[in-house]
């Protein structure tokens, strides 16, 4: 049988036995994953609702555990019709020679291994075109592009998304030079977002992101603007008056001379991310998400009269 005709029957193969559940779509700006002919679920609430920063699994396609050599045979053996529609010069003979590599399986300890891919990727579809489409596996041991514990949790880390917030400013619509400009967030939520994805009966590795700090960019440099981030804790520090100004921005020149007569500020919020329960020795780089808003900065005037 030749190899186009195998991967047509192989990924037949997962979709009719495991339809791709869990999955995670690039929506916008949303990085996120996309598995396909994937056995993997992906659950928790930081997997939807929220942006990401585009987190990039280092590799695209990889192998998965699959059905034993008993219940290979009989898939295959269901495929039939599939495989005399698919295969150049279909005979009887043929398909049988076909069904004689997982014949030779049955009493065998292992499981059938088969490729999926992140189809979010614009490698992911040619990379799981190199693999086999099947791979027999012993017990207790991982093939070569087999998925690993670790790949799992970059998954997880692909998949994880957190709150884009509204930016609050007082003032709001226009702010003064060496006037205080207050900044707080509204629609965080929870301040902690968790993916966990999940071979089922297999293996399971899940990611934690916990909001941290927030980080503001006047839009402009240092000569121009003053930032305060003393008091912005995790939300930033709403106007208060006659309170104390800590979290925001104090414009030291007007915004007359740029783009559009308006400085960009900008309000990331920073997630650092764990993996829960230490099963495997990775870093993860935080989350961080930016919100912008536009805001005109004008001169105080004031007249003398004698």
């Amino acid at each position: 049988m030749n190899r186009l005709v195998s991967m047509v029957v192989a990924g037949l193969l997962m979709v009719a036995d495991n339809p791709p559940s869990g999955n995670v779509i690039d929506e916008g700006r949303t990085k996120g994953v996309e598995l396909t002919h994937s056995k993997i679920v992906i659950s928790g609430d930081g997997a939807r609702g929220g942006s990401s920063d585009g987190y990039v699994l280092k590799r695209p396609c990889w192998y998965e555990p699959g059905p034993d050599a008993s219940e290979m045979l009989k898939t295959q053996e269901g495929l039939r019709a599939y495989w005399f529609r698919f295969t150049k010069n279909p005979t009887e003979e043929k398909f049988q020679q076909f069904l004689k590599q997982f014949e030779d399986r049955i009493g065998q300890p292992g499981r059938w291994w088969g490729p999926a891919y992140n189809a979010a990727d614009p490698k992911g579809e040619a990379c799981f075109a190199s693999l086999d489409p099947f791979v027999f596996v012993p017990p207790g041991t991982t093939p070569p592009s087999g998925i690993t514990i670790q790949e799992l949790a970059e998954i997880a880390r692909a998949a994880l998304t957190v709150p884009e917030p509204t930016v609050k400013l007082n003032p709001d619509a226009k702010s003064y030079v060496n006037l205080p400009t207050w900044v707080w967030l509204e629609g965080i939520g929870e301040p902690r977002r968790s993916v966990t994805a999940t071979i089922p009966g297999v293996m399971s590795a899940t990611v934690v992101a916990t909001l941290q700090d927030i980080k503001i960019d006047p839009g402009t440099t240092p000569d121009r603007a003053e930032v305060n981030e003393s008091g912005c804790g995790t939300a930033g520090k709403p106007y208060v008056k006659g309170g104390t100004f800590s979290c925001g921005v104090r414009y030291l020149r007007s915004s007359i001379d740029q783009s559009r007569e308006k400085y960009t500020l900008t309000v990331t919020t920073v997630w650092p991310v764990e993996v829960a329960g230490d099963v495997v020795p990775v870093q993860f780089a935080p989350v961080e998400v930016g919100t912008s808003r536009d805001l005109p900065v004008g001169e105080i005037q004031s007249n003398v009269r004698p």
